[in-house]
């Protein structure tokens, strides 16, 4: 079956380059077009679609906004941040409303095309440089002593996992980093699901975001 998307983006010029992906895999179906985060969301209450390739910065609505209306609306539906920002904030940000992923408009088409499949499974998917840029990121300044040093319990071998589940490794590929089994990966990911208080990788990510957990 089709992953179907909705693409989002106040450059024309963007919606046009997208409809590649229609054209050049079968699996992947573009069945609405927004220029804006408002309307966005009320074509994604329309349309329903998989998947939802989000720009941040646009007129009326920002995506960020978007985000948070969409996946709380409509939990089911994944959003893709699709951006030529770079920063950490706007990664951050996107990841914190909800969207499952961030990647750059400078991508390849068949490196998209893959993103887009691994987003609509609700695997978290970032570009290899946000995920440096994110580690090395100090906490912010004005972060309190009880918010900087809240750690959730995790032991560093939890901390290590967590680390690698939010840089998209699957289970066998975190095992093999850390040379341990399989089984002892999932065991421990289901440590770190407990102590956050989540139900999968997408909100450990997210959790780990907010809390400065990746440090």
């Amino acid at each position: 079956m089709s992953i179907r998307l909705i693409v989002v983006d106040d450059h024309f010029r963007v919606h046009q380059g997208l409809e590649a992906l229609e054209d050049v895999f079968d699996d992947l179906t573009i069945v609405g077009h927004a220029s804006n985060g408002s309307e966005a969301v009320d074509l994604a209450a329309q349309l329903r679609p998989d998947v939802v390739l989000m720009d941040v910065i646009m007129p009326v609505m920002d995506g960020i906004e978007a985000t948070q209306r969409i996946h709380s609306r409509f939990p089911s539906i994944k959003v893709l941040a699709l951006s030529s920002f770079q920063d950490t904030e706007s990664v951050k940000a996107m990841i914190k409303a909800g969207a499952v992923g961030y990647v750059l408009k400078n991508t390849t088409i068949d490196d998209l095309a893959q993103t887009i499949r691994a987003a609509h499974t609700g695997t978290i998917v970032l570009a290899p440089e946000f995920v440096s840029m994110l580690l090395d990121t100090p906490p912010p300044a004005d972060s309190t002593p009880a918010h900087a040093s809240k750690d959730f319990g995790l032991t560093q071998r939890e901390r290590e996992i967590l680390k690698l589940l939010v840089d998209g490794k699957n289970n066998s590929e975190i095992a093999a980093v850390l040379v341990i089994s399989i089984s002892t990966v999932k065991f421990h990911i289901s440590s770190i699901f407990n102590k956050l208080s989540v139900t999968n990788r997408v909100e450990a990510a997210r959790a780990a975001f907010e809390h400065n957990l990746l440090d």
